[in-house]
């Protein structure tokens, strides 16, 4: 065994000495190892890349005028494709000569027409005047004229898709008088022309002046850049910025889906801030405290709704009516709404105890003397005691009387048998219900919308209005009815409705939740679960790409979708907004400790 070693020891030696770098070569692993397919295969009608085929097809005639956005349905096109566009110059003195040949020739077949008496050629006509245009313009330095190639590379998982994709493009190209052709026996090449390798091994190229081609280049995608509006952030598809007035859409309504650490509040905030600036009010449910640090950073107010808090809101408080409205309307409204309340604080109404609390909430009014004629911004509106002493002196309202005592002189008399004492003079008004109680966290979150809805519908201003976490008034139907009738009739009021929510199915299993997604002409979907994506394709007909956009989204990563046009969206904050908007616990916990090392620093500094 020694021997036998020692004499293969010698052999490898031997063989290093004499081809040392070839050995090491071998070894050594190249990016281009990395980047190439596990097989390559070249067939007449495409390219295998390893499970993939791609096929190059190239753009050979163009019609007489093309207009801008021309080539905006094949670069939106939901599917995966590449486009090389090849741009070279032309000498103008060379070219005005040919031209000025080109001209002699045309008008010289004219003349000869004209002698022989034919009827006037159209296309020579056209074609002289045409000729003649491009001579001045190019003589007057308007345009330039240049060698034009446009290629696309199209992929697929099999031929019968490859065929399909090719067809849709070449259907769209076709209905604007372009025409394309494959690079039949010319895959290879054509694959190689739209790599962005700047090698245009097909070289099929069109003369086409300046005009022309700046109505193809840059690409056009769904673009979001409007003249007014908040940056809400980046398109995906071309790096544009998405500006956008919610506003100048049909509602201002928007509806915002994705799963739990999607981006969902860091969105909203985002907005919030950006809205403040514009001169918007902001008001918002905030279920889980995480309005509170922002609020304080805009000088906003922070009301603490729960059993405990000083905080109280009264659901028997009314509006008062605007000019267009009839009071005896808005009396009548508010107790349709204060019946759908009831319902949900006592579990449910049998038809019967229905009629016999609609009577008792009218006669628990009229006890204040509060009518149709009087002058509500004069009243004081009742309490639940007082309906309790309504019912239970009311045949058959005895039961329902019982019901409410938690709610009068109960553990839960605190939180809402109160006169109201909260005011709405701050631009961003902010509503906690994080201490609420899972029980009664839908009840709090029914009754603040009435109050907020009362305060709208009084005062006349552009409002954001922020659900957050939506779901908890959806998953009941009073609560979810009355989202949507806000949902309705914001715009009348310069509304703007959020609802937000990571519970998707719960939301759009709901008639209700459906309704709101079809009364918000602004939707954003962020990284969605795998349990939830299939509802939400359905919901928004999504494409194949979208679905995988969709699962695969990192934080702040979405679709947007505007009316009619949508674009994939990364959400872009600078570094004071991050500072203010953030939720992020390890963020927030390092911000927390720079500013206790920060005061520490300066106690140190200011003892002696």
């Amino acid at each position: 065994m020694a021997l036998f070693g020692t004499k293969k020891e010698s052999i490898d030696e031997e063989i290093l000495s004499v081809f040392p770098e070839e050995i090491y070569r071998s070894g050594e692993l190249a990016l281009k190892d990395i980047l190439t397919p596990s097989a390559l295969e070249v067939r007449p009608t495409f390219v295998r890349l390893g499970a993939k085929l791609a096929r190059t097809i190239f753009v050979f005639s163009y019609p007489r005028y093309l207009h801008t956005n021309w080539f905006s349905p094949v670069v939106n096109i939901d599917k995966i494709f590449d486009i090389a566009m090849y741009v070279n110059p032309v000498d103008t003195a060379s070219m005005l000569r040919t031209l000025r040949r080109k001209v002699a020739q045309v008008q010289s077949q004219i003349t000869i027409r004209e002698e022989k008496g034919l009827v006037r050629d159209p296309i020579l006509d056209t074609a002289y005047r045409d000729l003649e245009e491009l001579r001045d313009k190019l003589q007057q330095a308007q345009e330039r004229l240049f060698y034009f190639g446009l290629y696309i590379t199209i992929y697929a998982m099999s031929e019968e898709e490859l065929n399909k994709i090719e067809t849709e493009i070449k259907s769209i190209l076709e209905a604007r008088l372009v025409y394309t052709k494959p690079a039949l026996f010319q895959q290879q090449e054509g694959f190689q022309t739209v790599l962005p390798l700047n090698t245009d091994k097909l070289k099929i190229n069109t003369y086409l002046n300046s005009s022309p081609i700046s109505s193809t280049f840059p690409f056009i995608s769904y673009d979001l850049t409007s003249n007014k509006g908040i940056l809400y952030g980046i398109n995906r598809h071309n790096n544009s910025l998405v500006l956008f007035d919610r506003f100048s859409l049909p509602n201002a309504n928007a509806a915002i889906f994705g799963t739990s650490g999607a981006g969902k509040s860091y969105l909203v905030k985002l907005e919030v801030l950006r809205s403040l600036m514009w001169g918007t009010d902001v008001i918002i449910i905030d279920p889980e405290r995480e309005y509170e640090y922002l609020s304080q950073a805009v000088g906003g107010s922070y009301v603490n709704i729960s059993l405990t808090s000083k905080n109280h809101i009264n659901p028997f408080d009314l509006p008062v009516p605007r000019e267009d409205e009839s009071p005896a309307d808005v009396l009548r409204s508010n107790i349709v709404n204060l019946i759908g309340l009831f319902r949900l604080m006592l579990g449910g109404l049998t038809p019967e105890e229905d009629a016999i609390l609609d009577a008792a909430v009218s006669e628990t009014y009229a006890s204040r003397d509060i009518t149709p004629e009087s002058d509500f911004s004069k009243v004081t509106p009742p309490t639940l005691s007082d309906l309790e002493l309504v019912l239970a002196s009311t045949a058959g309202g005895e039961g329902i009387a019982m019901r409410l005592k938690k709610y009068t002189s109960g553990t839960w008399a605190g939180f809402i048998n109160q006169q109201t004492n909260i005011e709405m003079k701050s631009r961003l008004v902010a509503f906690s219900v994080r201490d609420m109680e899972d029980e009664l966290r839908p009840i709090g979150i029914f009754l603040i919308l009435r109050y907020i809805w009362n305060v709208v519908r009084t005062n006349l201003k552009k409002r954001l209005l922020i659900v957050d976490e939506a779901w908890w008034l959806i998953k009941n139907e009073d609560g979810a009815s009355f989202l949507f009738g806000i949902a309705k009739r914001s715009r009348k009021y310069y509304l703007g409705l959020s609802t937000i929510t990571q519970d998707v199915g719960d939301f759009l299993n709901s008639p209700y939740g459906k309704a709101i997604i079809t009364n918000s002409s602004l939707q954003i979907l962020l990284k969605q679960s795998p349990a939830t994506i299939d509802l939400v394709v359905q919901t928004f007909n999504l494409t194949e790409e979208e679905r995988f956009l969709l699962l695969e989204s990192d934080r702040g990563e979405g679709i947007f979708f505007a009316g009619l046009k949508h674009a994939a969206i990364k959400v872009i904050a600078s570094y004071t907004e991050d500072q203010i908007i953030t939720s992020d616990p390890a963020q927030l916990l390092l911000i927390r400790q720079a500013k206790a090392d920060l005061k520490k620093g300066n106690t140190d500094i200011s003892t002696p």
